[in-house]
């Protein structure tokens, strides 16, 4: 059975960092796409950061220069670092799994079949 556990969220000022761990098991972690995701109360969705099984990358607008996503093969493990945050960062943030059939990974969030629970990430003006 496919599992995700995030880890990392927190409270924090503006302008601070925060680097979000997710421990993925019962999965061959290097063969999947893996994307971080968050929703903020009242907002939709929103795909943050895919990574590939290459290490290639895609960031949303909205974080581009200021999260990375980043894995540990060895680990099984996703990480995403997020700094210069901003209130408006304020959101539960999600990681997520799918097996792509395609030669690229989606950054939408219904194509990620193994989801995580979230971790709650508040940041204060």
């Amino acid at each position: 059975q496919a599992q995700l556990v995030e880890s990392g969220g927190g409270s924090v000022q503006s302008g601070g960092s925060l680097r979000l761990s997710c421990a993925a098991s019962g999965f061959t972690y290097s063969r999947w796409c893996m994307g971080w995701f968050r929703q903020a109360q009242g907002k939709e969705r929103e795909g943050l950061a895919v990574i590939d099984r290459d290490g290639n990358t895609y960031y949303a607008d909205s974080v581009k220069g200021r999260f990375t996503i980043s894995q540990d093969n060895a680990k099984n493990t996703l990480y995403l670092q997020m700094n210069s945050l901003k209130p408006e960062d304020t959101a539960m943030y999600y990681c997520a799994a799918y097996l792509s059939s395609r030669d690229y990974c989606s950054a939408s969030w219904v194509e990620y079949n193994y989801r995580g629970q979230g971790t709650q990430v508040t940041v204060s003006s």
